[in-house]
């Protein structure tokens, strides 16, 4: 058996005003999980999408099964077998769940002897078949649509999966998926190794890479750092290599000194019964709070329900002493609330439009001329002030924001939001699919807006970074708030404890 399956040598690629990929490589062995990692912007993605076709190189070669080869495309990749799972999945949510799967591929029979028609039977059972070979439990004929976006997601992997590939790359595969989804993601992944298949693997979280990967690859600044048995490292090792420096604290000093309460939430409850009900808690300026609780915990919907977002049947917010009625998202942005969606991609930025674009979006109504024209010079100003001091990454502030990190897009959201001058943020999982260098950057953002007086309402799935970054934590569980956690008394049993509160 050959020593490698897959070799990508001195691969080059740019895009206007910025080199993405500088000479770089990976190799990976048969039947293994390469684990490829580096911060935003390192060129983890680039190099995949080079292999999978979607981008053509500039300088470099790939070898397959020891022949030198050339990937024109997608389609190209898929019948070389080659398989690659995206992080932003591209569903068709009113088509079944077998559409989705077989798209571009669908199994055919002749109608007459003549005519070729898709033989939908044969579709339905080999997906039925695929879906309960890797333990999921769907139904072929259901609406994509009708499933959630991690059992969106996994459907994507049962996709990549019934191509037959023998190189499988998964890009950030476990960004929405819970735990139990996690562990059902992991026997797939081990089945497919015991097949012969191998695995290219990116994600930011530490402990998934050491617990499966044979091997990691790390990249920095779009060029390749090295190559490492995954015994041989340790979650420090890793982002010492990935940031090239050693980050001594994951957690700014935070200086912000929380003062009287500002926003007071009483009895809050949603129009429908399983979601949050009877909600009552209190924010002071300058604070930042945590929000914790496990999947199902209704915490986003809780605060999209603030927002505006999700009608409530009853409860009051009372802000600086007033009483809001928000039914929108406009009444509460009046009122200086501004809320940073979880999906990203999906309800945060607007993908084809610039950077300039999504930063100056939510407050243009500031930058009329005789309440008709917009004042472009101020626009930019605006725009490139918050650029800089946001420390945003980008060639241009023209450029598409689809095409910077996922940690400069967040920063382009934060800062759209800034814009406004609120004084309430709701962050819905800041930092979910961001490395830990720019991780730390957010932080930053945070501790520096609470420093300020802004106050933060923080939800986020990892307990360390609420630990390390709140100065109380609000508890949920099954749509009610069974604690809140002061200072030193924060702990991951405590906040454990509370999350499952209601657990049957």
């Amino acid at each position: 058996m050959q020593e490698f399956v897959l070799e990508m040598k001195g691969v080059c690629k740019s895009f206007p005003g910025v080199q993405a990929l500088d000479h770089a490589q990976l190799r990976l062995r048969p039947g293994t999980v390469h684990a490829l990692m580096g911060e935003n912007g390192a060129g983890k993605s680039t190099l995949m999408k080079c292999l999978f076709g979607v981008y053509k190189m500039d300088e470099g070669e790939i070898v397959y099964n020891g022949e030198l080869v050339k990937i024109d495309n997608p389609f190209d990749a898929l019948q070389k077998g080659i398989a690659m799972v995206h992080q932003e999945l591209q569903p068709i949510p009113e088509r079944p769940i077998a559409e989705n799967i077989y798209c571009g591929r669908y199994p055919e029979k002749k109608f007459l002897g003549l005519i070729k028609t898709v033989d939908h039977k044969k579709m339905y059972e080999q997906t039925t078949a695929l879906l309960k070979g890797l333990g999921l439990d769907f139904d072929a004929k259901a609406k994509l649509g009708s499933l959630s976006v991690s059992q969106m997601q996994l459907v994507e992997i049962a996709k990549a999966v019934s191509a037959n590939a023998k190189i499988v790359i998964m890009d950030e595969p476990t960004s929405s998926l819970t735990q139990n989804e996690v562990d059902t993601l992991f026997s797939i992944i081990d089945r497919l190794k015991k097949s012969g298949c191998s695995i290219i693997y990116i994600s930011h979280k530490m402990d998934e890479i050491l617990k499966i990967s044979d091997e990691v690859t790390i990249m920095r600044d779009g060029k390749y750092i090295g190559t490492w048995p995954s015994h041989e490292l340790t979650t420090d090792l890793i982002i010492t290599k990935m940031v090239g420096r050693e980050l001594t604290n994951l957690y700014p000093q935070r200086e912000n000194v929380p003062g009287d309460v500002i926003l007071k939430v009483e009895n809050f409850t949603s129009i429908h019964p399983k979601s949050f009900r009877d909600v009552s808690f209190d924010l002071r300026k300058g604070e930042i709070l945590g929000v914790s609780g496990l999947v199902g915990a209704q915490r986003t919907e809780l605060m999209e329900g603030i927002f505006g977002l999700r009608a409530s049947e009853r409860g009051t917010i009372t802000y600086l002493g007033k009483h809001l009625k928000i039914t929108r998202p406009k009444n509460a942005i009046e009122n200086g609330i501004a809320l940073l969606t979880e999906d990203r991609r999906g309800s945060g930025i607007f993908g084809v439009l610039s950077v300039a674009d999504n930063v100056s979006i939510a407050s243009l109504q500031q930058y009329l001329i005789l309440h008709t024209m917009l004042n472009d010079k101020k626009i930019a100003q605006l725009v490139k002030d918050n650029v800089k001091k946001l420390s945003i990454k980008t060639p241009s502030i023209k450029t598409q924001i689809q095409s910077l990190s996922g940690g400069n897009q967040q920063k382009v959201i934060i800062s759209r939001w800034l814009a406004n001058d609120p004084d309430v943020l709701i962050m819905d999982e800041p930092t979910r699919g961001i490395d830990v260098g720019a991780k730390y950057e957010i932080y930053c953002i945070i501790a520096d807006l609470a420093k300020q007086g802004k106050s933060i309402i923080m939800i986020s799935s990892e307990m360390p970074e609420l630990i390390g970054m709140a100065d109380r934590i609000m508890v949920m569980c099954d749509g009610r708030v069974t604690g809140v956690v002061d200072g030193k008394e924060m702990n991951q049993e405590t906040i454990m404890e509370l999350a499952t509160r209601f657990a049957s």
